[in-house]
């Protein structure tokens, strides 16, 4: 069993030594609460709705950023999952890195970018696997659209994940809620995994975000839920206690 924290978080907009200070303050308010890991939303450090000031906060992956949810890692013992703009050559890429503070960070970049915003901003990544080992459990990433491709997460699946962190930014909205509400719990379910679908809230440049980050179980159930607001949300993650869905629902088995 393995108790993880996800942090529903606004942003202080493209000050990311404010973002930083404040998943900070979340890694050691979980590691308290017993959690080894801490999710937070998409581009949180460097900020979503940023628009083209983002292009020059944008780090290469051995950068000051990561150095610094590194060290956070390292020295409160909580593993971070942290989105910010990640710069390769030319290239800028919306990006997620997992660091438990020892060995080289995990770096998986977006690779279904929603709308021209993002597009003029970012360079799609090829589809990956990016995979991982945290207290006995593989465990993958995806970023925000990528989740809504049922391809993205059965790739994954496929190859082993346990559970898959998403962080996201959802705009207010039907959609944002629907997704939040019904298709995650039904990504988890029809690969018996666990997803850990995590966004921003508040007010971030143009956009307003939907908040109603869950981490949903294999059985399609709700560990944990947020609203409307800024929440750091825990759930205790037991693949065991799923092995009943898992011997009824034999999708991966059986493709």
């Amino acid at each position: 069993m393995t108790r993880i924290s996800a942090l529903q978080m606004q942003t202080a907009g493209t000050d990311t030594a404010a973002n930083l200070a404040r998943i900070e303050s979340a890694a050691r308010q979980a590691a308290g609460g017993g959690a080894t890991l801490l999710v937070t939303p998409e581009l949180g450090i460097t900020s979503y709705g940023g628009g083209e000031a983002i292009r020059a906060l944008a780090e290469p992956a051995d950068g000051p950023i990561v150095s610094r949810l590194s060290e956070i890692a390292h020295q409160t013992g909580v593993a971070l999952v942290g989105g910010f703009a990640e710069k390769d050559g030319d290239a800028i890429y919306n990006s997620a890195i997992h660091t438990d503070g020892t060995g080289t960070p995990s770096v998986y970049r977006k690779s279904h970018l929603y709308g021209d915003y993002e597009r003029n901003l970012f360079t799609p990544a090829k589809p990956s696997t990016c995979l991982f080992s945290h207290h006995g459990m593989k465990l993958g990433m995806l970023i925000c659209y990528d989740v809504e491709f049922p391809e993205n997460v059965r790739r994954l699946a496929l190859h082993g994940a346990d559970m898959i962190l998403v962080p996201t930014a959802t705009p207010m909205g039907y959609s944002g809620s629907f997704i939040a509400e019904k298709m995650i719990p039904v990504r988890a379910f029809e690969n018996q995994i666990f997803i850990a679908y995590i966004n921003n809230i508040g007010r971030d440049g143009e956009f307003d975000y939907a908040g109603r980050s869950v981490i949903a179980a294999p059985d399609g159930s709700a560990l944990a839920q947020a609203g409307f607001s800024e929440e750091l949300l825990t759930a205790e993650i037991d693949p065991a206690l799923y092995d009943s869905s898992r011997s009824e629902n034999t999708y991966l088995r059986d493709l």
